[in-house]
Order: C-alpha cells, then sequence, then structure tokens
C-alpha cells in the first residue's frame, strides 16, 4: 500500500546528526575540523591557510571540500594569501582524484549562501566532485538513491596516499 502522499521512503538514520546539527548554534563544524576537535579523520591535507576535507554526505566517491582555515562566508572576504591556497589546493585535489579514481569530468563550485544551496552557508566551502559518464544512472534517475562503491575513509585514505606520495606538501 503506497503512502497517502505517493512519495517513497528511504530511511537514512544517520543523518538525523546532520539534521540536528544543522540548526545548532554551538559553532561551524568546520571551525571544529579546524581546532581538531571533531572529524579530523576526514582532513585529507592541511595547507597554511586552507585544508582539504572529504565530504560527509558525499555526491560522488572523492568528493572533497576546499576551506579556508579562517571561518568566512564569502569569497570576495577572503585575503590573498587565503584566495590563492584555496585555488592551489583546488588544484592539487582535481590531480590527485584523477590520479587514484581517473574520472571523466569534474564539478567543482562554491554555494555562496543559504540561498545558492550552501547547507553550511556561514564557511565558505569549495566543492570538488569527480563524475564519470554514467554515474547517474537509473538508480539515481529511476529511484532517486545514490549508490556509492567505496566509503569515505577508503576514498580519503587513497587521496592521502598520492598527496603524500607525490609532493608532500599541502600545496603544490
Amino acid at each position: 500500500m503506497a503512502d497517502p502522499d505517493g512519495l517513497e521512503r528511504l530511511w537514512a538514520p544517520y543523518r538525523m546528526a546532520y539534521v540536528r546539527e544543522a540548526g545548532n548554534d554551538d559553532g561551524c563544524p568546520f571551525c571544529a575540523m579546524v581546532a581538531g576537535e571533531r572529524q579530523t579523520d576526514l582532513i585529507v591535507v592541511r595547507g597554511e591557510h586552507c585544508f582539504v576535507a572529504m565530504n560527509l554526505y558525499p555526491y560522488n566517491p572523492g568528493h572533497l571540500m576546499v576551506l579556508p582555515n579562517r571561518h568566512e562566508s564569502g569569497l570576495t572576504e577572503l585575503t590573498l594569501e587565503e584566495s590563492t591556497e584555496l585555488t592551489l589546493l583546488t588544484q592539487r585535489a582535481i590531480r590527485a582524484i584523477g590520479e587514484v579514481s581517473s574520472p571523466h569530468g569534474f564539478n567543482v563550485g562554491l554555494n555562496l549562501g543559504a540561498s545558492a544551496g550552501g547547507s553550511i552557508s556561514q564557511h565558505l566551502h569549495q566543492h570538488v566532485v569527480p563524475r564519470w559518464g554514467g554515474d547517474a544512472n537509473f538508480m539515481t534517475v529511476v529511484g532517486r538513491t545514490k549508490a556509492l562503491p567505496q566509503t569515505i575513509a577508503e576514498s580519503a585514505e587513497l587521496l592521502r596516499g598520492v598527496w603524500t606520495a607525490s609532493d608532500g606538501e599541502g600545496v603544490a
């Protein structure tokens, strides 16, 4: 028997922690990562002004975010040093993902402000999403379900290995 609203339900109870936290004013989750207070296992590399972290709710395996250490929401408010490192780390992220995953393309972008789709719009973060032909297959289109064939921890480990092996630096 179908639900009265006609919608299918995909139960994902692990998302409740995110939902509860989204409205929480206890602080910025990205700033807590910078301070080493939580989810530091998501961090792939740290630079002087920015860092790279796995997305906790990835669109595809290897979905990274490049963020300034400083709590800032606007791209135009970043310092020259922050902007430069953000770009360099984004370039390095694309190279690292390319090395370990051989994607066919990338989506790279910022959602500036809640209206633009930024779920944590108070702390700027640039998404680097690897894409493959057919990664939006029937499961996504028809079933509105995304199948991710690799865990976040596995993706992070592969990317850390490439980052360290290729240059040993946060920025290259």
